[in-house]
This record gives structure tokens, sequence and C-alpha cells, in this order.
């Protein structure tokens, strides 16, 4: 898939991108529905997450932000990865619950891949996908091919929701991996996306040949672009950060209420720090 010369803003509906997103959306609704008929229904605000996880993802596949990203701009390119590996990943698995993955969690395969949500794997492999995927070689590969440009967009949401699953922890995760040993996960996962955000900020010379050589809007040069996609990425990622780690330290503060309460009623110390790390 080679770059374009013109501005091609319009809405592209591939019935391959489409399609198991509705599939998604519809077995978490037909899920939901069952457990609400047995007297366990889904929180609404999880409803309303994973729908607008849904929804980032559809805007990212076949917005205007798609084209102009495939054909004309870096930063737009990076608006929809960030979309796809990273607010998308994050909405979908806040609306998760452990009751509405047991169908999923019952068949072996599935179970047998629990640990790629262990922090000591779900970081590495989220780090070496953002990394791996940028390289010029990969990069231009993607804008080429169909194929790996759709290999590229599920490596980045999977490597996304395995990252984002083992912070909230929809599943229980090790039992060291407690609200404070998250907050290190996040700054480690932002420390990353900065790194290779100022790279682009501050490199200078264009990374990907193909930008170059279209038009890209407003008359941006290439190195330009290259320096607002970097700098959409620190952004973002800064924006995100804030908001996690807000509620990682309001949870931090109202596990130590609950920590201290339950010491004041003289409960075993280990099983406080348990029934705490459990919620």
């Amino acid at each position: 898939m080679l770059l374009a010369h013109s501005a091609q803003t319009t809405w592209s509906f591939e019935p391959l991108q489409l399609v198991p997103i509705a599939v998604g959306a519809l077995l978490y609704w037909k899920r939901a529905r069952t457990l609400a008929r047995k007297g366990t229904p889904v929180a609404e605000w999880r409803y309303f997450l994973f729908s607008l996880g849904i929804g980032l993802l559809v805007i990212a596949l076949v917005s205007p932000i798609a084209t102009l990203g495939e054909e004309e701009s870096f930063a737009f390119h990076m608006v929809q990865h960030l979309l796809l590996g990273d607010l998308a990943p994050l909405c979908i698995v806040a609306g998760l619950t452990g009751p509405l993955l047991r169908p999923i969690l019952s068949l072996r395969a599935v179970r047998a891949l629990r640990f790629l949500t262990h922090p000591f794997v779900s970081l590495p492999l989220w780090a070496i996908n953002l990394f791996i995927w940028h390289l010029p070689t990969l990069w231009e590969a993607a804008l080429r091919h169909q194929t790996v440009h759709a290999l590229e967009h599920v490596s980045f949401f999977t490597a996304g929701a395995l990252m984002w699953a083992t912070v909230i922890e929809v599943l229980p995760g090790p039992e060291w991996f407690g609200t404070g040993a998250k907050m290190g996960y996040i700054v480690a996962v932002r420390i990353a996306t900065t790194i290779l955000g100022n790279v682009f900020v501050w490199a200078g010379t264009p990374f990907y040949g193909l930008y170059e050589q279209a038009q890209r809007p407003w008359g941006l040069t290439a190195s330009a672009d290259q320096g607002i996609a970097g700098g959409v990425m620190m952004i973002e990622g800064s924006l995100v950060t804030i908001g996690a780690l807000a509620w990682l330290f309001l949870r931090l503060a109202e596990e130590g209420e609950l920590r201290q309460e339950l010491l004041e009623r003289g409960f075993d110390p280990r099983s406080v720090n348990r029934a705490v790390r459990d919620g």
C-alpha cells in the first residue's frame, strides 16, 4: 500500500476490520445479558468503558485519521496507533470482569496463555512490540503491504491489552504486585514512550522515506510532521499516566485505611495484607 500524493479524508469501511470488532461487541453484550439474568449484572460504568473502547477502535480504523495516517502524515498515523494500542485497550480491559471472561477462560488454550499478563512478561512484550514496529523497515513494510499492516495493528492492540490487563487485574496477578508496584509499572511504561517520543521530536532527520514523498497536510515538512508525532505520543502518554497514577494513589490511600481498620480489629497481619491486596 503506497503513500498517495493527495489528501483522502474519507471513511473507509472494510469488513475485515469491522467484523471482528462487531463480533467481540456482540459476544460481550450476550454474556452481560446472561449474567444479568443470573442476578450478577455488569456495572453500567463497565458497559460505558467497553463501548467507548469499541468506538475508539472503529474511529482508529475507518475514520479520516486512518486514511491520512496511512497515506500522508506520520503524526496522524501516530494518533491512530495510540488509539489502537493504548486508549482502546485501556477502555476495553476496564470494561471486563472475571465472570464476563469465564467462558473464554474455560478453554485450555486460553488458560495456558494467562502467563502473558504477568508483569515480567507483559511489560517486556509491550516494550519490544513498541520499538520493533517503529523501526523504519517494519514501519514502511506495514505501509506497503496490507497483511503486514493488519499484523501491526493486531500487535499494538494485543500488547496494549496485555499491558493494561496486568495493571487493572481483571484476573488476579502475583501477590507481590500490589498498588505500589503497579505505580512503578506505569512509570516504566511511560518512560519507554517518552524515550521514543523524544527521538522523534529531536531527531531532525525523517526516519520514514515514504512520508517524505507524500504531500502532507498544511504544508508540513517531513521533519515537522515527525516532531509532531513524537509530541503527540508524549502528551497522550503524560495524560494517561497522570490519570492512572491518580487512580492508583487513591486506591493506595483506601488500602491503607482498610489495612489499619482490620489490624485494629485484631486480624492476623498476613491475612490483612492478603485481604487488602485482593480488595
